[in-house]
């Protein structure tokens, strides 16, 4: 089921067009990464989702539905950096955000609170967190009402390492937890490291969207080393099917058509011809290798 489909959103401000009727479906709990460069049309994107710009054409829907106030209170979203009043504690600012936005009630706080992990510290003032603190309390404020969805625009911005893996453990606990996620970001790691499906944006453009898998895996490569590479690589240029072969720090690279590699009779190929392979694996490309494919063509 998708908890969101969104069919040819186009937007332009003035001569520049953010989004050219782009496409795609999110499947209920997933976590849905949004991926490109800065100015790829990422945060149009959300913002358009989230009822805060309008799209020139095209639609989207929540659950299958047109968005609706009613809909919009089963979704949390974190679109900017974290603004809360740094001489309040996280249960005050938390009731603040209770009472502008509605959502959840005041007994609620303290299960938030335990949720991104702030709970000891829920009567620190704001002045006194970390920056990964004050992003998990900004996501502890988009999950009052204990959305089903959540919304997050750049989540690691800004973070150091030990904030990045704070938010990430997060993301990853609260979709284990039954959360859908959707969050845009440019950091090509951390996607791949929490995120199940993506979708790639270009300049306005949808270059390619589905599940990371589906989208890592645009050939076969079979990862191999024998103690005489030079002798392994002359014959792996006779195996039949291959579609290219080069050398990659201590082992070699055998490319084929998606879904033709064959381990066991790459073995069987280099065993017949008198050579003994030290390594043999299926090697899966990174997001990042696979990214600047797709959008420096």
């Amino acid at each position: 089921m998708s908890i969101l489909q969104v069919q040819d959103l186009k937007k332009t401000y003035g001569k520049i067009q953010a989004l050219k009727g782009v496409s795609f479906d999110v499947p209920e709990g997933s976590v849905f990464g949004i991926l490109g460069p800065n100015g790829s049309g990422k945060t149009t994107m959300l913002s358009i989702i989230l009822d805060v710009l309008n799209a020139d054409s095209g639609n989207y829907s929540w659950f299958g539905k047109p968005a609706s106030p009613d809909l919009r209170k089963h979704i949390g979203s974190l679109l900017e950096t974290p603004n809360f009043y740094h001489y309040l504690s996280a249960v005050n600012n938390l009731k603040i955000t209770n009472s502008i936005s509605g959502r959840g009630d005041v007994a609620a706080i303290d299960a938030v609170l335990q949720k991104v992990k702030l709970y000891e510290r829920r009567k620190s003032r704001f002045s006194t967190y970390s920056l990964g603190m004050k992003q998990r309390l900004a996501i502890a404020a988009a999950l009052l009402g204990d959305p089903k969805i959540l919304v997050l625009d750049e989540p690691t911005n800004g973070l150091d390492p030990v904030g990045i893996m704070e938010i990430r453990e997060l993301i990853i606990e609260l979709s284990k937890k039954g959360h859908t996620i959707i969050m845009a970001s440019h950091l090509l790691d951390e996607v791949e490291k929490v995120c199940t499906h993506v979708a790639i944006l270009k300049t306005g453009t949808l270059v390619t969207s589905g599940s990371v898998d589906e989208v890592l895996i645009d050939e076969d490569v079979v990862e191999v080393s024998a103690s005489d590479m030079q002798q392994l690589q002359s014959l792996l240029l006779t195996i039949p099917g291959q579609t290219k072969v080069h050398m990659a720090e201590q082992t070699l690279h055998v490319h084929f058509p998606k879904g033709t590699a064959k381990p066991e009779e790459v073995n069987q190929f280099c065993f017949n011809n008198g050579i003994t392979l030290q390594q043999l694996s299926i090697k899966k490309k990174r997001l990042e290798e696979r990214f600047f494919e797709l959008t420096n063509n």
